[in-house]
């Protein structure tokens, strides 16, 4: 009846009323800490994740030990889901196989046997194909796990125990560094060299006031398991570990093994003979996948974007081999690296976040000096743990010493009450004044033990293990024994992880980058004469070599020649319209002269109505006479005229109905001006009188009652002014006696000489 009156009953009746925003803030803070202290974030004590500690022990409690032999990792994974992890088993095993690569983990905690992924970026094969066991630093940093040292809690299910945290000596948080995306907050931490990373914690325990910029002088920097160069200054990298933030320039190595030269081994050039040359990476920077940087690489060459990179070759075994072929022997090694390093991964920025849980699991940010104070108290408190519970011990053990020698001295009588008492404890305990659990050990020893009791081993026992106890309470007693304790720890701990071992030697180089080439996307272009057409309509082109510019080109049916010019394909051609815009385009980009070329307009982003008045070849810091129609005008440097975008840049402000009416390069040996208005009046006057602006209107260089600017020109007034003469013959003509034409800036001016072209231009 009950249970029917229970199925009777409305589910809805369990809803509970509450405001939406409130309840959405405390179940998400709930997920939110979950993900912060138990997910993503490492422990500054043995700086591991859960994921990761539940995989060693479990890995511990499979005695998958160095000298062991390997299990396959299905195993593994099956006893962390169903023991202490219950999450994906995908997961796990992708935590498990980072673990285990030499080029993800500075010093691996596990390791494996079978496909465990490469630095290509291949994945590992599945967890029934492969085998793991742990390393030698993984047993370091799990010593001490049954000595009291750490509390153990209960599993997500309460059928087992694992520990919090992971007791070891071996620094692994700074060692292997850490990175995890938690909720609102986020860690990168690292690998650094253990040698180094002690050496600082040494300075600490003897000087707890020690300054950072000490520290630093032993500590530093990174050390990544893949090698490399970090090119930041020493100034750079102490202020990332005074904050805990900031960020690292990673390079790629140049190495040439086989070079006969140690300057072009280092250099990593190998000389091919015939002066050619290739280029050689043997070290990849952290994190970057081979096979992805090839590819990147070969897009480059493909889309013309390295015009000075021939080919790419990877002749990788064992170790990293990518061979850079240049274009040409002539290409600068330098220069090709610079360009490597700023167009692919061969450079990179690791960022620099030393976010991690304290021993009160609260998440902040420390600083080099912070984390290591941190890591030594946790490590004295482990010290004094364990030296507790070894001093526990030896009280059991001295309480049960000093029953064998009792019943050594008493041997006949403590036989003859085993033989004729029935309950021979009591007797025992009351005769001999022994506790129970003394009794209760000699009553449990077999009979072939008795030959060893003798009375001079269990007194040496006893001395020794009072010797012991006081050692340790006076280590107890004592942090400056503690300290001293410790520091010899470390020392034999840094022994085993010296600069002069495999594992210890140092991979990273840290060197600030030497003053770079400049990089110049312009330096990657091939060298070559071209002709460049643009018509009336708008249309340009380029043609291979230097041509004759009054040669017959061929246009579309009611379009004609504007601009021909000779430049070269590294050369910049500057386009000036008439609504005072500039616009720049590269020689190298113009379409080839086969056919009618392309319409301007394509390539910038040029009014309709206006239109091109000029195009020259940029000349660096060279000069341009600017003049409007209004007989405004002022002097640029062409510098300044370069634009980098589609839409150009505004030079010649204007008012509505006026125009750019002149675009004249000044030579430097030009001394004065000259300036013609469409009423068929000159004035000459002295260049000095031009300003040099950037953007403007300028000033007046003519006045006029009626009409506008025509042309304006600058020369040398020693040598006259020339003009164009008329008709087809393309003759000049000069006026020498051309200072009488000579007025201030801004007057109205006086007839040309005789012979002025009729067009009012020069």
């Amino acid at each position: 009846m009950a249970d029917l009156i229970e199925a009777e009953k409305d589910p809805f009746d369990a809803i509970v009323d509450a405001p939406f925003d409130s309840a959405l803030s405390e179940r998400y803070l709930v997920y939110a800490l979950s993900t912060i202290t138990a997910r993503s974030l490492p422990d500054l004590r043995d700086g591991l994740k859960p994921v990761h500690r539940r995989l060693l022990w479990a890995m511990r409690q499979l005695k998958l030990n160095p000298t062991d032999a390997f299990k396959k990792s299905a195993r593994v994974v099956g006893d962390v889901i169903g023991k202490y992890h219950p999450h994906g088993d995908a997961s796990v095993y992708d935590a498990m196989v980072r673990l285990a690569q030499d080029f993800a983990l500075r010093y691996p905690l596990v390791e494996g046997q079978g496909n465990f992924g490469n630095i290509d970026g291949d994945n590992a094969a599945a967890y029934r194909y492969t085998e793991a066991r742990l390393t030698r630093t993984a047993m370091l940093l799990m010593q001490g796990l049954d000595e009291g040292t750490v509390d153990f809690i209960p599993t997500y299910n309460g059928e087992e125990e694992e520990p919090e945290i992971f007791p070891g000596l071996f620094p692994n948080l700074l060692a292997n560094g850490s990175s995890g995306i938690a909720v609102g907050m986020a860690t990168n931490i690292p690998s650094h060299n253990v040698a180094e990373v002690i050496d600082a914690t040494l300075e600490l325990v003897d000087n707890p006031h020690a300054e950072h910029a000490r520290l630093m002088e032993l500590f530093h920097g990174p050390d990544f398991a893949t090698g490399g160069l970090v090119v930041d200054s020493p100034e750079t990298i102490a202020a990332a570990y005074e904050t805990g933030r900031g960020s690292f320039r990673m390079r790629a190595r140049f190495h040439a093994a086989e070079a006969e030269k140690a300057e072009d081994r280092d250099a990593g050039i190998e000389r091919l003979g015939g002066g050619q040359w290739q280029l050689v990476v043997s070290e990849i920077p952290y994190q970057v996948a081979k096979g992805k940087l090839i590819e990147q690489v070969a897009q480059l060459i493909a889309d013309r974007k390295l015009p000075i990179l021939e080919d790419v070759r990877d002749e990788s075994d064992e170790n990293i081999r990518i061979v850079f072929v240049p274009r040409s022997r002539n290409v600068d090694p330098e220069l090709l690296k610079e360009s490597l390093y700023k167009l692919t991964d061969l450079e990179t920025r690791f960022g620099l976040n030393l976010n991690v849980l304290d021993a009160g699991r609260t998440p902040m940010v420390m600083g080099l000096k912070e984390l290591l104070q941190h890591w030594i108290a946790s490590q004295i408190d482990i010290l004094q743990r364990r030296s507790r519970h070894r001093l526990d011990q030896i009280a059991k053990r001295l309480e049960l010493v000093e029953g064998y020698i009792v019943a050594y001295l008493n041997l006949d009588r403590v036989i003859e009450i085993i033989r004729t008492e029935d309950e021979p404890k009591p007797v025992m305990m009351a005769e001999f004044s022994l506790t129970d659990r003394q009794v209760e050990a000699i009553l449990n020893m077999r009979l072939r033990s008795l030959r060893k009791l003798e009375e001079m081993e269990l007194r040496r026992e006893r001395d020794d293990l009072l010797k012991e106890q006081g050692d340790l309470e006076k280590l107890l007693g004592s942090p400056a024994r503690q300290r001293t304790r410790l520091r010899r720890d470390l020392e034999a701990l840094r022994k085993e992880y010296g600069p002069d071992t495999p594992l210890g030697r140092r991979r990273t180089t840290i060197a600030e980058a030497a003053p770079t080439v400049e990089f110049n996307p312009d330096a990657m272009i091939e060298k070559e004469p071209v002709t460049i057409i643009l018509s009336q309509r708008g249309w340009i082109r380029a043609a291979k070599g230097h041509l004759p510019l009054d040669q017959d080109w061929k246009f579309k049916e009611g379009d004609g020649p504007a601009f021909a010019l000779h430049a070269q394909t590294t050369d910049k051609l500057l386009l000036a319209a008439d609504d005072g815009r500039f616009y720049t385009l590269g020689a190298d980009k113009l379409p080839g002269a086969r056919g009618f070329g392309e319409p301007v307009r394509t390539m910038i982003d040029i009014d309709p109505e206006a239109n091109v008045v000029a195009a020259l070849v940029h000349r660096p810091k060279g000069q341009l006479l600017l003049a409007a129609t209004s007989g405004k005008g002022f002097a640029a440097v062409t510098d300044e005229l370069l634009a980098e975008t589609r839409k150009g840049r505004q030079v010649v402000n204007l008012k509505p109905g006026q125009k750019v009416a002149a675009v004249r390069e000044i030579a430097p040996e030009h001394d004065h001006v000259a300036v013609v208005g469409d009423n068929r009046k000159l004035v000459v006057f002295h260049l000095e009188e031009l300003p040099i602006l950037t953007r403007g209107q300028g000033v007046t260089l003519q006045r006029y009652r009626d009409g506008g600017l025509s042309d304006a020109t600058t020369f040398r007034l020693e040598d006259g002014l020339s003009w164009v003469t008329g008709g087809d013959s393309g003759r000049t003509r000069t006026e020498n006696e051309i200072w009488q034409w000579k007025v201030a800036r801004g007057a109205a001016g006086r007839l040309p000489p005789t012979g002025f072209p009729k067009v009012n231009r020069f």
